[in-house]
């Protein structure tokens, strides 16, 4: 890659970076918050639902409206909500008002609705031979987050004097003044707008590589947050203070980002459908963990594993996503997976809370298996229909 690419992909980064310490503190304290705060313990979960069912919303709009103002125009739009949900986070905490904490998680959930295009944004400026590469050093950028996010609440605890939890929402507005400064340096080619002559979407859809990648994509998604965010709550069941959740969490996200750096060199190796089934075998290995033990070293390593397997199946999704489209029809694509992966992602969180207080962490766990089978079998049904493909391209050159 050149110099300007290199630029702008580590631009892309740090906006990864911040806005996923964002995600990652919300995670972190958003349940702890919401039943402290909450009318009824059920609600614990809805600020970190919220928040994935904001960046639902804006999927479609933010993927059209940037393909009219540019990416950068776009992102930094987002980063001043960001600034403004920070600033509500801190105050809702303060003053103790749900709601506001809530209307603060959907502006943070506005956010990351735009900032998932920073993977895209890589791949409009990147060549075709290092697109997996660049959309890889982007989501490289959560590394920060991990160590970021979980640590906010812990370096901001002076802050807001004997309020815990708001000292990390003001670090975490200043992460974003930072971002919005930063991604104004952006230099990307303004994405193709939508044009009418391309394929219908239903088309598109009907092609099992747009298929796999939605399921890859959505399916993995959930998973992950479903079981991410259940277990602080799993956490405090067991007795455990926030240090051990939080040092949990931190190798999670580890575990999501750190493989980044080099997970597009192991698809350009191996291919994508070897990544993503080896993903979708490491989410087994994790529920197998947590059915076995609740000790702090079992949550340790099945969220680890976890988040090793998101990287896979997220990026292989990403990377299988962008073969299936035509330029002029990238902005609907985009846009339709965002809105369905991250629309499971909202429906699994929104019922973790609930699945955890009223049935308990082995019920969370044993109620993924059906959804990593699923993975597992529409990868399989992804190899047999390329090999079928192969087959029959073969027979028509005979």
């Amino acid at each position: 890659m050149g110099k300007h690419m290199k630029r702008n992909v580590g631009l892309l980064a740090f906006g990864q970076a911040v806005m996923m310490s964002g995600g990652v503190l919300l995670v972190a304290t958003g349940s702890l918050v919401g039943k402290r705060l909450a009318d009824q313990p059920m609600l614990a979960t809805l600020p970190v639902a919220l928040q994935m069912i904001a960046s639902v919303a804006v999927a479609v709009p933010a993927s059209l409206l940037m393909a009219r103002i540019g990416r950068r125009a776009g992102f930094m739009l987002g980063a001043l909500l960001a600034i403004t949900g920070g600033v509500l986070a801190t105050y809702g905490i303060a003053s103790e008002n749900f709601l506001l904490f809530s209307l603060a998680a959907v502006l943070l959930g506005v956010f990351t609705g735009f900032g998932n295009y920073f993977r895209f944004a890589a791949v409009d400026a990147a060549t075709a031979d290092y697109r997996a590469r660049a959309v890889s050093y982007v989501m490289a950028g959560g590394v920060i987050a991990a160590l970021l996010g979980p640590n906010l609440a812990h370096w901001g605890a002076g802050l807001v004097p004997d309020v815990e939890f708001a000292g990390g929402y003001v670090l975490l507005t200043l992460l974003y003044c930072l971002v919005f400064l930063v991604l104004g340096l952006l230099d990307i080619p303004r994405p193709p707008a939508f044009n009418v002559a391309g394929r219908s979407l239903g088309t598109i859809a009907r092609q099992a590589r747009f298929v796999v990648a939605v399921i890859g994509g959505a399916s993995g998604f959930a998973i992950m947050a479903l079981v991410m965010t259940a277990t602080p709550l799993a956490m405090v069941e067991c007795g455990y203070p926030y240090t051990e959740t939080s040092f949990v969490i931190e190798w999670h996200v580890l575990g999501m980002f750190f493989p980044s750096f080099f997970t597009g060199r192991l698809i350009q190796r191996f291919g994508v459908f070897s990544i993503m089934m080896t993903g979708a075998v490491l989410y087994l290995f994790c529920v197998l963990i947590n059915l076995t033990g609740v000790t702090v070293t079992h949550f340790w390593a099945a969220l680890l594993l976890l988040g090793v397997g998101w990287n896979f199946l997220f990026i292989g999704a990403t990377q299988l996503l962008t073969t299936v489209y035509r330029p002029e029809e990238q902005a609907k694509v985009q846009a339709a997976n965002d809105f369905l992966v991250f629309g499971t992602t909202a429906l699994a969180v929104l019922f973790a809370g609930k699945l955890q207080i009223e049935f308990g962490w082995r019920t969370v766990n044993a109620g993924v298996l059906p959804a990593i089978a699923l993975v597992i079998l529409a990868l399989v049904w992804l190899r047999w229909s390329m090999s079928r493909e192969s087959k029959e391209a073969v027979l028509g050159t005979i």
